[in-house]
């Protein structure tokens, strides 16, 4: 290429480049309190049916890396608010609420969450996506009144996944 070529196409190359990740501090900036329980956690496999629910169940304040299973053995108890692709990975974790809140699901990897309570799916309140530099990829915040509920997990490209429900102040 002449050097006046490349001088008109340099702004069109720049513009075609992909965004360069930013690079995360080290050591990672603090995670917000109601997040802090992210960092370390117990792993636990989902459940692919109700009868195996009954062993997945997930403590509000404490992570869990969570090994999904293949979408299409999820014995789901509705079907996901989005269909999963072929191939996805998914799962059931149990949740018990003790008090009335607004609790936060925050999942590692993209996927789609459903919270179930006696066949019925809930609305979320909020989404968003983690912190930078967190590991975490999406938030969904859920009004819970006490009781049980299921948490479903469909669609994800992951084998596994870090999930944290939180309530928030």
């Amino acid at each position: 290429m002449q050097p006046m070529t490349l001088l008109l196409a340099l702004p069109l190359l720049i513009a075609a480049a992909p965004d360069a990740p930013v690079p995360c501090p080290t050591p990672p900036a603090p995670l917000p309190a109601s997040l802090a329980a992210w960092q370390t956690g117990l792993s636990l496999a989902a459940a692919t049916d109700a009868p195996t629910l009954a062993h997945t169940k997930v403590t509000i304040g404490k992570r869990v890396e969570v090994m999904l299973a293949p979408t299409d053995t999820v014995r789901y108890r509705l079907a996901p608010g989005k269909p999963p692709a072929p191939g996805s990975m998914g799962g059931l974790l149990g949740v018990t609420v003790r008090r009335a809140g607004t609790y936060r699901v925050a999942l590692g990897a993209g996927a789609w969450i459903d919270m179930v309570r006696a066949h019925t799916a809930l609305t979320s309140v909020a989404h968003e996506h983690g912190p930078a530099c967190s590991g975490i990829r999406k938030m969904v915040d859920f009004k819970l009144r006490p009781g049980r509920y299921v948490l479903q997990i469909s669609g994800s490209k992951d084998a596994a996944t870090p999930v944290l429900v939180t309530a928030l102040p």
